[in-house]
């Protein structure tokens, strides 16, 4: 988190400083008013997530809504998350053919497309296509339902928001992400194996055989792991965007769009954090 913070306030703090730089005003002075609303945003964050916490771990549960968000989250990423694994495959397979060649190490070429595709890149496609198609339509259909005042309604009626609409869609992300995950690493290993057969052809079990030969259990933990949080920071962000949304329908754009944006850029910027600390636990 605090990584993340450290970008985003250096990003915030150099657009502010060269947009007045020629305009006379003080630079201090438009550093403030960027860092400000920045602070303010994670601490709402904060707030949120701690609220949420809160509100989760206690029954009622809802389950029957959380079942619809899984099938809604999972099944329905099904076919763009398996398409995004398999044209990563094709790339690898691709791409890396003719540098192996270069170097007279073809016969490794299966162990890099599955360590590749198993340990980076399944986990963050699965990752930035979950959060460009569940991110947006949370952000949006929470952001409607404020601006109608749908969610004031839902408290007048005695229905807790918190649980029915955000803890669901937290946990459906955060549950369903390891398991497309797995479908897209699939995806990708066998189109990999089909681009791979393509140029010189082998059996798939050959293919199989030489590319998981080092592969071990515990390669698919760390993974599996950081996916789980993939999907907590999707929900969270897209959750989070559509319930502060203000503004009529221009508001419920904004939320959509930004619930998109920040969700991906979270995920790369985690991405970063969970491999270094898989390395250290898992050297």
């Amino acid at each position: 988190m605090w990584f993340t913070v450290a970008i985003l306030f250096g990003a915030a703090v150099s657009g502010a400083w060269s947009a007045t730089a020629g305009q006379g005003r003080n630079p201090l002075v438009a550093v403030r008013d960027v860092l400000v609303p920045l602070l303010e945003w994670f601490g709402e964050l904060a707030l949120f997530f701690l609220r949420l916490v809160r509100r989760a771990l206690f029954p009622p549960y809802e389950i029957g809504e959380l079942i619809r968000q899984c099938d809604s989250i999972g099944a329905q990423s099904l076919p763009l998350v398996a398409l995004a694994g398999g044209a990563i495959g094709v790339v690898l397979s691709l791409e890396t053919r003719d540098a192996f060649d270069r170097f007279g190490a073809a016969s490794m070429l299966p162990a890099v497309i599955v360590f590749s595709i198993l340990k980076e890149s399944g986990p963050v496609i699965t990752g930035l296509v979950v959060s460009g198609r569940v991110g947006a339509g949370i952000g949006a259909e929470l952001g409607s339902m404020r601006v109608n005042e749908q969610i004031d309604a839902m408290e007048a009626s005695a229905v807790d928001p918190f649980k029915y609409l955000v803890a669901t869609r937290v946990l459906a992300c955060a549950g369903m992400l390891p398991l497309l995950t797995l479908v897209a690493n699939f995806c990708g290993v066998l189109m990999g194996w089909i681009a791979y057969t393509l140029a010189q052809p082998v059996s798939l079990r050959f293919f199989l055989d030489n590319g998981f030969k080092d592969v071990a259990f515990s390669d698919f933990l760390p993974t599996l792991f950081k996916t789980a949080v993939f999907g907590f920071i999707i929900g969270l962000v897209a959750c989070f965007q559509g319930m502060r949304a203000t503004g009529g329908t221009e508001g419920v754009g904004r939320a959509a769009t930004s619930s998109v944006v920040l969700s991906s850029l979270f995920v790369i910027l985690a991405d970063v954090v969970l491999v270094r600390l898989i390395i250290l636990l898992y050297p």
